[in-house]
């Protein structure tokens, strides 16, 4: 004991003093980044689920309710700085993992279901969607790499489509800004309106839920609209939408291509993100295809993923910021709704021929 005491009579007070203070930095960082945003972001959830309860919004899913408020919240009252970080967070690492979790709801036997006919559509909107953007957009004057964010962010995956093609692309802050914030958008109005269009044009739940995952922007916005039709709806929408998630490597890696035929600098090739909530996702199908889960654990894990992945559309709604949209004009705002048309008419035709 005495030998105890003497070794740590011998640590210097100034190392445990500084240790003590690298802890409480740590606490301090997280503290004032992540946890005020998240704060933020689970009210506005409790808001989402409680507005349920209100005679004549017990139609919409708390996920839809929820990036209104937000939204709402954002543009009428501001975002807080601090609360930045943790509606980032939100948005982006707790919205993927609850997609990973939504694989406990689908089996191989569902994901199949959309079948080779459902995978070309998927493919043969994203590519004709991603021309015209382009074409459309050096016809009427847009920047050409903002009128590339603005195409892969329409025809892949809204937000993170756009980041991962910025990569190659290259664009400035603002038009990145400008993009997020058009697809946000749009993305939000065809989460909010497709559903309520579903039976005024025929669509059974499959075919809305096929034509829901080829044309809506967002993972998230995809989510919300099919669930708001069914439940098999939700899931063939799910599937539709992830097969399009998972072009988006291939897509930039075709971008980084063209990019370096026409730039005589530096001639490396940009290292596309493969998202990692694809193969997450995947891999959890197929463990509850051969694995049966207690219909107790399910039913947990399902509510615990609607509760994120409203918290992640809260986020996205708190993260759209309409001033943006006035930055750079009507022409790339007409370009982003002009896409958002396409996406939809030309999937919803492939959709109606199938």
């Amino acid at each position: 004991m005495s030998s105890l005491t003497r070794i740590a009579n011998d640590i210097p007070k100034s190392t445990i003093s500084a240790d003590l203070a690298a802890g409480r930095k740590r606490l301090d960082s997280v503290w004032n980044g992540i946890i005020p945003g998240m704060v933020l972001v689970a009210m506005i959830t409790a808001v989402a689920f409680s507005a349920r309860n209100v005679s004549g919004f017990a139609l919409f899913s708390p996920m839809i309710l929820a990036v209104v408020a937000g939204m709402v919240y954002s543009n009428v009252l501001g975002t807080p700085v601090h609360a930045k970080a943790g509606i980032a967070f939100s948005q982006k690492r707790l919205l993927r993992f609850a997609i990973v979790l939504l694989g406990f709801q689908l089996t191989l036997g569902q994901v199949v279901s959309i079948g080779a006919g459902g995978v070309g559509i998927v493919a043969l909107t994203l590519g004709a969607t991603f021309l015209f953007t382009i074409t459309l957009g050096r016809l009427i004057g847009v920047d050409a790499k903002l009128a590339q964010l603005i195409a892969a962010g329409t025809s892949i995956c809204g937000a993170s489509a756009i980041v991962a093609t910025n990569i190659v692309t290259d664009a400035r802050d603002e038009d990145v800004t400008y993009a997020v914030a058009s697809i946000t958008l749009f993305g939000t109005v065809a989460m909010l309106g497709f559903p309520l269009l579903a039976p005024l044009l025929g669509l059974d739940q499959h075919a809305f839920g096929l034509w829901a995952g080829a044309s809506i922007h967002e993972v998230a916005q995809v989510i919300g609209a099919g669930f708001q039709n069914g439940t098999q709806s939700g899931e063939i929408a799910t599937v539709a939408k992830l097969t399009r998630v998972a072009m988006l490597a291939p897509m930039v890696v075709a971008l980084g291509l063209m990019a370096r035929r026409g730039s005589s600098g530096d001639q490396s090739a940009a290292r596309p993100p493969m998202p990692w909530f694809v193969a997450a996702f995947v891999a959890v199908v197929a463990l509850n295809s051969l694995v049966a889960i207690p219909v107790e654990m399910k039913q947990a894990m399902a509510l615990a993923t609607t509760i994120m992945l409203t918290m992640g559309l809260a986020a996205m709604g708190l993260q759209a910021d309409i001033s943006q949209l006035r930055s750079r004009g009507l022409r790339p705002l007409a370009l982003a709704f002009s896409a958002f048309l396409f996406i939809g008419g030309f999937s919803l035709m492939l959709v109606k021929l199938a």
